[in-house]
């Protein structure tokens, strides 16, 4: 057993402070949310780590003064979203979900402000192998935006570490930039890397960084967690994991709840896998420790045990997650319905969330004495338990 003294626990403040973003488009304004409550409660990250649109809502996070990101979110949030003709204030899920269903009709039809627009004329009709024949939409109105509300400058200047993820399209390999990275190479992060993050097909078109083409993470994994974990093995951290998909749900009953069932399972699918490979290290480590204390003196000092011994160290993990659980009006479009009332209704979820799981002052410290990893969420009812398989 590691005979080192056990460390009291600890308040947020005494260890790294991470928020993750998973990927979910329109779904993101709880993430917003979330975050905003996150300040409220004094937790400011040292690191933020995001996909798709986890990654446009690190950016605009990292790329501003503490004073000015919930508001620069804010102006990003209510740009992107969309007002709509006719009062929404309708009785039942049922009509709720008509309407939900509409506006996401009139995004696809139309795109969003300061975000992507449709091609004209559509993808199908320009010629093989450029831009416009590989996607429906042009993000051209992206990168305005980020440049706009995202100081990039503040971002490679290191005054908060910034990761993102994209896939390559050639070769299927995962990419992560990464300003901290980056600043070794004497690279710096700019709005092209965000918008690679994001770049789903075939919505989207790849975005060139390089010589190399890329595409949306979430691809791939859809959330960075695993990176995150991959990268810090000294430093204590408190992580808090924003997810916009819950593989837990109800058995679907209709099309449209089997569509979004799919979804939910597809994008949420790398999540617990991910926090269950991790705590598995951890363990293993934990084991390696009490075989080490156990052997005889003579071996103690041998070359291979000292090897292990430093294989064996380990930093503790705290992972809070907190996932977007959906309503019953809602349906596979939830992640393109940028509507006006869909948006705020996330925000104030993401809220609500975080002041909930802030009730929960022991996931706050650090584990105790025999856990290196613990992971918490909270049920539909908020009401904190360990994380599930979820």
């Amino acid at each position: 057993m590691d005979s080192s003294p056990s460390l009291p626990a600890t308040t947020p403040a005494m260890a790294q402070r991470v928020l993750v973003l998973q990927g979910g488009g329109a779904l993101g304004s709880y993430q917003a949310g979330a975050f905003q409550a996150l300040c409220h409660s004094g937790f400011e990250p040292e690191w933020i780590a995001g996909i798709s649109i986890g990654a446009v809502n690190a950016a605009i996070i990292a790329g501003n003064e503490g004073a000015t990101r919930v508001e620069r979110l804010k102006e990003f949030w209510h740009m992107v979203s969309q007002p709509v003709p006719w009062n929404p204030v309708v009785p039942g899920d049922h009509a709720r979900s008509l309407f939900n269903e509409t506006s996401a009709a009139i995004i696809a039809t139309f795109g969003v402000p300061g975000f992507f627009t449709p091609r004209f004329p559509p993808a199908p009709l320009w010629p093989a192998g450029t831009a416009s024949a590989l996607s429906y939409y042009d993000t051209a109105p992206l990168k305005k935006t980020l440049e706009r509300l995202v100081d990039f400058d503040r971002i490679n200047d290191l005054k908060m570490r910034l990761s993102v993820g994209a896939v390559n399209v050639t070769s299927g390999n995962f990419a992560y930039f990464d300003n901290f990275e980056f600043s070794k190479l004497g690279k710096k992060i700019g709005p092209e890397h965000i918008m690679a993050s994001g770049a789903l097909p075939p919505g989207f078109p790849a975005v060139v960084i390089d010589g190399e083409h890329y595409w949306d993470g979430g691809i791939a994994s859809n959330t960075p967690l695993d990176y995150v974990l991959g990268k810090e093995t000294s430093r204590d951290v408190l992580i808090f994991q924003v997810d916009l998909f819950s593989a837990r749900g109800e058995l679907p009953t209709t099309l449209l709840e089997a569509a979004e069932r799919e979804k939910d399972i597809r994008f949420s699918s790398r999540t617990r896998m991910n926090t269950d490979k991790n705590r598995q290290l951890h363990n293993a480590r934990l084991a390696l420790r009490d075989l080490i204390g156990k052997l005889p003196d003579h071996l103690k000092n041998d070359p291979s045990v000292e090897f292990l011994r430093e294989a064996a160290k380990e930093n503790t993990v705290t992972v809070v997650h907190l996932i977007y659980r959906s309503k019953n009006h809602e349906s596979s479009s939830k992640d393109y319905d940028f509507s006006h009332i869909g948006v705020v209704e996330h925000w104030d979820a993401g809220v609500r969330d975080v002041h909930r799981s802030m009730k929960h002052k022991h996931w706050l410290e650090r584990p105790q004495p025999g856990q290196t990893m613990v992971a918490y969420d909270l049920n539909r009812d908020g009401e904190g338990a360990p994380a599930r398989k979820e």
